[in-house]
């Protein structure tokens, strides 16, 4: 079973920086990602769907390919490669692959204005190096489908962010009185 995890972050590029971590872990075959979605709500409360996969474009492409292929045969690969990148885009643009976008949708109405939160459906992962990786943003469970007990370390370790080297050391020296 695929584990659903909804994090929220202050900001989209937060939320980015997550997500490239996650691929990155996925590169090292630390985890499996079958889905990484950015949900930004702007300002004005719209919410946009950053999604890992354009779909229409992958459509269209792969539906020019075809076209032109077939209208190779019938003396017309113009006309072939048009019907087929138009048929291709609306396909991919039907198609709807890992997170339900209305779920995501929905979800995001309970964020605040100017937030964002990542969607990630996993299906498996080292948990530990994810979870050491993953705990230096921070961020706020939102939703997710684990049991008690580990959405419990979950939260426990997000709230346990540790700033940045060199972050603590500019605050202690600001703390200080000058010497002058």
């Amino acid at each position: 079973m695929a584990t659903l995890l909804v994090i929220g972050y202050e900001n989209e590029i937060k939320a980015e920086e997550v997500r490239l971590a996650l691929l990155k872990m996925q590169k090292d075959y630390l985890i499996d990602v079958a889905d990484a979605v950015v949900v930004v709500r702007d300002a004005n409360g719209k919410v946009k769907l950053r999604q890992m996969y354009n779909l229409t474009a992958t459509g269209a492409a792969s539906g020019g390919f075809w076209g032109t292929l077939i209208g190779l045969l019938f003396m017309n690969p113009l006309f072939g490669f048009a019907i087929g990148a138009a048929a291709g885009a609306i396909s991919g643009a039907l198609s709807d692959v890992g997170i339900d976008d209305k779920v995501m949708k929905q979800m995001a109405q309970t964020i605040q204005p100017g937030t964002a939160a990542l969607c990630v459906l996993i299906r498996q992962m080292t948990a530990d190096k994810v979870l050491e990786e993953i705990q230096k943003y921070g961020g706020t469970v939102i939703q997710t489908n684990l049991c008690h007990e580990n959405e419990r370390k979950l939260r426990e370790a997000l709230a346990a962010v540790t700033p940045p080297a060199g972050a603590a050391e500019g605050a202690d020296a600001a703390a200080e009185p000058s010497a002058s």
